[in-house]
């Protein structure tokens, strides 16, 4: 898993002083560097040398997030395919699951304009990093339910 925290910004929170929902995309986008750099360590974003691309992404919002409290981003990966991989992103505020979402990405050759094979190198990487959903699931319901007994 990887943790990384943010800040609400105020250009973040929309009329009803709530996090706005579309800035959860740019959020797990920022979470998935350390992904990024398995594939392109310097994260050079040039055709030639980018080798991921995003198919797909789902959220579900749980609960409200607010200004003036960070909020935990969580990516665990839950798969690993021959050419492709999904990503489990999860936003935490005050110790509470408040969003989380799916996103599969293809190792991919823009050049080509075709995906290719995850090499065993970066499909050990992903694997140190790997979690099964209901796994998740169990450690978010036993996590929340410390919260609740403090």
């Amino acid at each position: 898993m990887f943790k990384t925290t943010v800040t609400p910004r105020f250009g973040d929170i929309d009329g009803l002083r709530h996090v706005n929902n579309t800035v959860l995309a740019v959020w797990f986008e920022q979470a998935r560097n350390p992904i990024f750099r398995m594939f392109t360590p310097d994260l050079d974003l040039s055709y030639e040398n980018w080798k991921l691309i995003m198919v797909r992404t789902d959220f579900d919002f749980l609960c409200q997030m607010y200004f003036e409290k960070d909020v935990e981003l969580r990516t665990y990966v839950v798969k690993i395919g021959n050419t492709s991989f999904t990503l489990r992103h999860e936003a935490w505020q005050e110790g509470r699951i408040k969003v989380k979402g799916n996103a599969v990405v293809v190792h991919y050759d823009f050049v080509n304009e075709t995906s290719v094979p995850i090499p065993d190198s970066i499909r050990t990487q992903l694997a140190e990093h790997m979690l099964p959903e209901t796994e998740i699931e169990s450690s978010n319901g036993q996590e929340m339910a410390l919260m609740d007994n403090k």
